[in-house]
């Protein structure tokens, strides 16, 4: 029996879950109760809400990854299926240019959290700026000796940010004072102005459930584990975003919390004492440094699916001895670390929450593109996975929760977010001229 190298292993179930429930948990959702906490126990219906669309399309991906397993790229590989390579290009153009966008992002989230061990970081940024650059290029190493060792860093960094967040969630539910939660509703407007509101800011905590589909080719039996991966990864994520939710919010007063910074480790220390504050501390970092190991692997994979499809410069796929396209994610790192440094620079650190902001649009718009994709794939490859009434409604509820997700985001995120991905034209057009497009 042949024993198969180190560089053929793939990834299974449980570490392809870790990828959708890591890249989906970041250090950001550490600070949402406080920003719902304006909005009083009605957000919890926004949660509810947000989580039936990212199950809609959880299960759009999970579907598609049936009908066409071992497709690098996950979004963009559907809507070129479905739609061409325009739309393909235009698809993954917009995912790279988040992706870069983001792991800037999560790279100062990651220095911000260390902080709290570290005071210098918050005053120095000479000393920020090396942390930062140190977790994004180890982390960039760590996904150049082969998927797999990608792959382990990401479920070890996923297990250890879970530790804090379940701590908390099945920890308050003894410290819980019920009188929290009234008035319901504290918006002043309606119930359903409150709920699209709420429902809107966290949405966005789902972003990262297609994630599994991504590296569809180093996923083994992706037939099987991808879907199942997809599916697992955003109800546990959903149980877990809920459950914090209600009880950080029924221990905390909602006023208390709407000025709070730390609200996970307020509640931490609620149940535990002061000393939780530090562990919760190291949760958002470690769920900060996770995130952006799951994201640096992403962001290679998708600009090599790219170029092995001739849509995009062929040292995007350049592999080294390990099989990974080391030169794709390198030069991403590249990106990302030129805009995290954006960030410390006085004059460009506006420009860098612009660039953030922008990358909102062009996550969303694979989504739509997914959807929309999923029914001209059905009628091409004329499958028989379940129903076509079935099918049309869950194309058709995805599409629009997409949409409606992508119109929230704001006038002059869709307007620059446009202008984005616009942005990428020159590119399609140069790879035509030189032939790499047929």
């Amino acid at each position: 029996m042949n024993v198969p190298k180190a560089n053929e292993k793939k990834l299974g179930l449980w570490t392809s879950t870790s990828l959708v429930i890591g890249n989906m948990i970041g250090s950001g959702v550490f600070l949402m109760p406080a920003t719902l906490a304006a909005y009083g126990g009605i957000s919890v219906l926004g949660w509810i809400f947000s989580a039936i669309g990212a199950l809609l399309l959880a299960k759009i991906f999970s579907n598609l990854s049936i009908m066409m397993p071992a497709s690098n790229g996950g979004p963009y590989a559907y809507s070129r299926k479905g739609m061409g390579d325009f739309a393909g290009f235009l698809v993954a153009w917009g995912y790279l240019i988040s992706t870069w966008c983001t792991n800037a992002a999560i790279a100062v989230a990651f220095v911000g959290a260390l902080s709290t061990f570290f005071p210098v970081l918050a005053v120095n940024n000479l000393m920020a700026v090396t942390f930062g650059l140190g977790a994004i290029w180890f982390l960039t190493w760590i996904n150049t000796l082969g998927i797999v060792a990608s792959g382990k860093m990401q479920l070890l960094t996923t297990l250890l940010k879970l530790i804090p967040l379940i701590l908390v969630c099945i920890g308050g539910l003894f410290f819980m004072d019920f009188n929290n939660f009234i008035p319901f509703n504290m918006s002043g407007t309606s119930d359903f102005t409150a709920i699209t509101a709420t429902a809107t800011l966290t949405f966005f905590a789902f972003l990262g459930m297609e994630c599994a589909t991504i590296p569809s080719s180093s996923v083994e039996n992706p037939e099987k584990t991808i879907p199942r991966a997809t599916m697992m990864g955003t109800i546990i994520t959903t149980i877990i975003y809920i459950m914090s939710s209600v009880s950080i919010m029924g221990m905390i007063p909602a006023n208390t919390l709407e000025k709070s910074v730390t609200p996970f480790a307020d509640a931490a220390a609620i149940i535990f004492g002061a000393g939780a504050v530090y562990w919760v501390g190291g949760g958002v970092a470690i769920a900060a440094f996770g995130t952006l190991n799951g994201f640096i692997l992403i962001q290679g994979q998708v600009a090599d699916a790219m170029a092995t499809d001739r849509l995009f410069p062929a040292i995007f796929s350049k592999k080294n001895k390990n099989g990974v396209a080391s030169s794709g994610i390198f030069i991403g790192s590249v990106i990302v670390s030129m805009i995290m440094v954006m960030n410390y620079t006085k004059g460009l650190a506006s420009q860098f929450k612009f660039l953030i902001l922008l990358s909102t649009l062009t996550v969303l718009v694979p989504y739509l593109f997914s959807a929309a994709s999923y029914i001209l794939i059905k009628v091409q490859t004329k499958t028989h996975t379940g129903s076509w009434w079935s099918a049309s409604i869950l194309a058709t509820m995805a599409f629009m929760y997409s949409l409606w997700a992508i119109a929230g985001s704001g006038q002059d995120t869709v307007y620059w977010g446009f202008m984005m991905l616009m942005a990428g034209i020159p590119i399609y057009v140069w790879m035509i001229w030189n032939k790499q497009i047929k």
